[in-house]
């Protein structure tokens, strides 16, 4: 009789556990295809932001004019949130800058603006596995250190 309870007890766990499993993935999944649904009616053609698997955190060491670098991971999420996180290597390496806030795709669907980002860069250009930091216009960084603006994805 014991083993009997014991073994149904385990089963209501088992089948509980993987009910709240089942639910938050399938939310997960429809907040994934809404925003997908949206972002294909505002573009005519395939983009960054519906072609590709852009969520994720990118991390990258750019260049700096008074310190050694500085090192950068930016986190994107779905919901178009973003988390930009920022040291500034030979100052002061224990503290890291942390912003949060939302981003907005461009008209084409290629380039992300970051919002509320207090000073720096904000605006990205969104390739497969890969992030271009852009000038504070938003123009691509040309010239000998130009490959020292891309952030890969983790």
């Amino acid at each position: 009789m014991n083993k009997n309870l014991i073994a149904f007890g385990l089963f209501a766990s088992l089948a509980l556990a993987t009910s709240c499993s089942n639910s938050q993935e399938q939310e997960k999944g429809e907040t994934q295809k809404e925003i997908t649904i949206e972002e294909k009616r505002l573009y005519k053609a395939d983009n960054s932001a519906t072609s590709l698997d852009w969520n994720g955190t990118y991390k990258g060491t750019v260049p700096c004019a008074n310190c050694e670098g500085i090192e950068i991971r930016l986190t994107l999420n779905i919901n178009r949130t973003y988390i930009l996180v920022t040291n500034y290597l030979g100052r002061n390496d224990a503290l890291e800058q942390e912003n949060t806030g939302s981003f907005t795709w461009d008209e084409a669907g290629s380039i992300i603006t970051l919002g509320k980002v207090p000073q720096g860069p904000t605006h990205y250009k969104v390739g497969e596995n890969r992030i271009w930091q852009l000038d504070m216009s938003g123009n691509m960084i040309t010239g000998d250190l130009a490959d020292h603006y891309i952030l890969t994805k983790q």
